[in-house]
């Protein structure tokens, strides 16, 4: 029994998707052939079908854009471009210039059909995900298995997805259950993630591994665990965070939209001047004033201006989001263009966040494979981060090695003990296990080790110091490459960590940043943020954690890793779903590039609007030319912000 959404149902809903986008654009084409039409047999036809074939093109290209301006009108109670173009188109037709009117409609609405097309474009990722989000969940409950809306899902239960089916929630795969035919359920498996982090490479999933909803089960029958609510998974956060983004509005898009309407206002003004101050004081004809008028309201118009932010800014939102980086508004987006300085956390954002052994050294004479075995197996049984690290690589030598662990005991804050084959090993500190000893160990590469910013655990046998390990939080494999790539734009970097000196030192020399902030706690964090702020105007935090949720809220764009805790999530202004440092600096490019094209259509727009107001009040175009020239304008930046797709 199915109980995720099949390809038929996701490609009808596409399909139907696909006829509402494009309503807009089949409208102004329909409107564009009408006109074609009536112009071509304009003296082979009569005059009332000539008009009517007119009034046609007005009513299909201009229904949707006339009812935008009036309705928006009504509900701002301010005047909007869209009133105004409609208000030129019909006094256009007024004084009998039909084929200009019509015109303006057609080039109006096939712009706005181009705006529409951006703005769908920026949706494109949301809703290829919402139409494949799975609404049903199949969960088993006490040996029966129901199938549920995923709103009803609750952390615990247990479901069933086979394969080819989407995860409806995120979740850990769990055992199999033995009301269940084992043959069918399986604990591990491949996983489809691109839909949450854009890699096209599935990954590899086992017992007790965290799988995501909207992505795809590739084999076998799994058993998962729901450990988050339906309304927040982390598919659900994407979502939530992209449509944030194309609902808050840019500083440049604000000032543009108070200023549209005190614009208007202004240019309605000077047309009604236009239409009757050159009939009394300079002997024009009363239908010269009004056609000048007209050729006045259209190119004064200023819709290239209004369209020089939107559609850059949701092609720049859209492009970022393909590549794993979400912003949560337009501000954000351009802010991060002017950012000169990056703040960054050190453990999870240049580092790894999780400590491995770097180096293991054994008391000559020993075997290597039996002592990193036997301290393996002691630490599994503690859940330090460093027993963590030093049990992984045990594992790695514990085949063919026979051993017996009794009395196992965690020493609080120093170190673990345990009998093994009879005898006493102690693994910990080296203060614990004999800091003497540890000291003269294979000529004092403890402290040299130490130095380097590691943090040493030996292992003692008895009474005899047998072997040291040396661990560390790694850096990342993109780190130094994105710390270089910011260097070249003029980024400066700084690392804030709350670990010690030596340590931090250490990590700062490896990735190259050009400073750093050692032993440094939450509030410490803020202040050296607000003295980076006062030193370079505009600065950004990236960080993961919840001691770095002050800091985010500080700088001017927060940055989170996608593996951060939920309150660096929430506080960030931008958000690496895949982790990845490297994505930084393309994101930085990527505004400064947005902040350039908005720009361009600004300096463009004007300079086509005063041109065009200054040909008019010398009777140097004519209504056409005023047309194709203003609309055209407004065509020319859009297509210019839609190259940030790309």
């Amino acid at each position: 029994m199915e109980h995720v959404q099949t390809e038929k149902q996701a490609t009808e809903k596409k399909q139907y998707w696909n006829f509402r986008e494009h309503a807009e654009l089949i409208a102004a084409i329909t409107s564009g052939l009408l006109i074609l039409i009536a112009w071509v047999f304009k003296d082979n036809m009569n005059h009332t079908v000539w008009i009517a074939l007119n009034l046609s093109a007005f009513a299909i290209g201009g229904y949707a854009k006339a009812k935008e301006g009036i309705t928006e009108t009504i509900s701002n109670k301010e005047l909007n471009v869209e009133l105004l173009m409609f208000l030129a188109a019909i006094g256009s037709a007024a004084i009998g210039y039909w084929t200009e009117g019509a015109l303006l409609i057609f080039i109006f609405s096939l712009s706005g059909a181009l705006e529409t097309y951006t703005m769908n474009k920026s949706n494109k990722e949301i809703s290829s995900l919402m139409e494949l989000q799975p609404e049903q969940a199949l969960r088993i409950s006490n040996g029966k298995e129901e199938i549920i809306p995923v709103s009803e899902l609750e952390i615990g239960d247990l479901i069933l997805v086979r394969a080819s089916e989407r995860v409806p929630a995120d979740g850990v795969i769990a055992r199999g259950l033995s009301n269940i035919d084992e043959s069918v359920i399986r604990g591990e498996t491949s996983i489809d993630e691109s839909a949450i982090t854009g890699e096209s490479v599935p990954v590899p999933k086992s017992i007790d591994s965290e799988v995501y909803a909207g992505t795809v089960v590739l084999d076998g029958t799994l058993t998962i665990k729901i450990t988050k609510p339906a309304n927040e998974t982390l598919f659900q956060k994407i979502i939530q965070m992209v449509q944030s983004a194309q609902e808050e509005k840019s500083p440049s898009q604000l000032f543009i939209e108070r200023f549209e309407s005190t614009y208007v206002k202004t240019v309605l003004a000077i047309v009604i001047l236009m239409m009757f101050v050159p009939y009394f004081a300079f002997g024009w004809s009363f239908t010269h004033s009004i056609y000048r008028a007209m050729i006045l309201l259209v190119v004064a118009s200023p819709c290239a201006l209004v369209a020089s932010i939107m559609p850059a800014t949701l092609s720049a939102i859209s492009n970022s989001a393909r590549r794993g980086i979400l912003f949560k508004g337009g501000v954000h987006l351009e802010n991060l263009g002017h950012v000169k300085a990056v703040a960054l956390d050190k453990t999870g954002t240049l580092t790894n966040g999780k400590p491995r052994v770097t180096d293991f050294h054994v008391k000559a004479g020993l075997d290597k494979n039996e002592v990193a075995a036997i301290a393996g197996a002691i630490e599994k049984e503690s859940t330090h981060p460093l027993a963590e690290a030093i049990t992984a690589y045990g594992s790695d030598y514990s085949r063919n090695v026979q051993f017996e662990i009794e009395d196992m005991r965690t020493e609080s804050g120093n170190g673990v003990r345990a009998t093994v084959n009879g005898d006493l090993w102690k693994i910990g500190k080296p203060k614990y296990v004999g800091s003497e000893e540890s000291a003269a160990f294979n000529d004092g590469i403890a402290e040299k080790l130490q130095s380097q910013g590691k943090t040493v655990v030996i292992a003692k046998r008895n009474d005899e110091i047998v072997a040291l390990f040396a661990l560390q939080d790694t850096v990342r494999t993109d780190t130094v490459q994105a710390i270089k790539t910011l260097k070249k734009q003029g980024i400066k970097t700084y690392m804030l960590t709350g670990d010690n000196e030596m340590t931090a030192r250490a990590i700062a020399e490896e990735t190259g940043v050009d400073g750093y902030i050692a032993e440094c706690l939450p509030d410490d964090k803020v202040n050296y943020l607000k003295d980076l702020r006062k030193k370079y105007g505009h600065i950004a935090m990236i960080g993961d954690g919840i001691n770095d949720a002050p800091a985010l809220a500080t700088a001017n764009v927060g940055i989170a890793m996608g593996e951060g805790t939920d309150i660096a999530l929430e506080t960030a202004d931008v958000v690496l779903m895949k982790n990845e440092l490297s994505k930084i600096p393309d994101a930085m490019s990527l505004s400064t590039r947005m902040n350039r094209i908005v720009k361009q259509n600004m300096f463009f727009s004007v300079a086509v609007i005063a041109l065009l107001i200054a040909s008019n009040f010398f009777q140097a175009i004519d209504l056409p030319l005023g047309v194709i020239g203003h609309e055209g304008s407004t065509i020319l930046v859009i297509l210019n912000g839609l190259r940030l797709l790309k």
